[in-house]
């Protein structure tokens, strides 16, 4: 019986290696506005997702988690181009890291979503990432980190102080990124029920 991925590897990367993983002279996607065709350090483009896109990210989510998620998908990016077309509302952000030339050039390589939640169980407005994922081929390139810091400038010009998320206890690798990238246990508790 074959065994399905869950997007943990036997081989995680230590935080050391995913902080040296950055590209050479620490220039990093929040150096640039992410509505630019913003060029991160070896020839990605990090940038908001376009209807071209939605494909492959369906495709990474499904390699990744196991699951194929395409209404949900083309639902979220439905949501963000709504919101993005309203001048006021601007709490949404779906970025692609973009291979920007050779013989991948236009493939996404990862993506990122988040999103400004306020006031939930006493919670001051702050910004939620609430999916990540690099193809994993092209990992150890600095992708998660430009897309991470791609989404913490548009957190930071929305006037936003706080960035949170959620990490499954077992998945390694989301977790030694995540605080790599200075992310540390919040002042909240999830708690859940089963209902069956």
């Amino acid at each position: 019986m074959k065994r399905k991925r869950t997007g943990t590897s036997k081989a995680t990367p230590s935080p050391a290696a995913l902080r040296a993983a950055r590209p050479p002279g620490g220039r990093t996607a929040a150096a640039f506005a992410p509505g630019v065709k913003a060029m991160h350090g070896d020839g990605i483009a990090i940038r908001p997702a376009q209807a071209a896109d939605i494909a492959q990210v369906i495709a990474l989510d499904a390699q990744i988690t196991g699951i194929e998620k395409s209404d949900y998908w083309r639902g979220i990016y439905q949501r963000f181009i709504k919101q993005r077309q309203q001048a006021n509302e601007k709490d949404q952000f779906f970025l692609v890291a973009a291979a920007a030339g050779g013989a991948d050039a236009g493939s996404v390589l990862g993506f990122i979503r988040g999103e400004i939640r306020a006031w939930e169980f006493g919670s001051a407005p702050c910004g939620w990432a609430y999916a990540l994922s690099v193809r994993p081929d092209a990992r150890l390139r600095g992708i998660g980190q430009a897309l991470l810091d791609g989404l913490t400038t548009e957190f930071r010009k929305s006037g936003v102080t706080r960035m949170r998320t959620m990490v499954a206890r077992d998945n390694r690798l989301h977790l030694l990124f995540f605080r790599a990238s200075g992310m540390t246990a919040g002042p909240y508790i999830e708690l859940e029920r089963d209902l069956r």
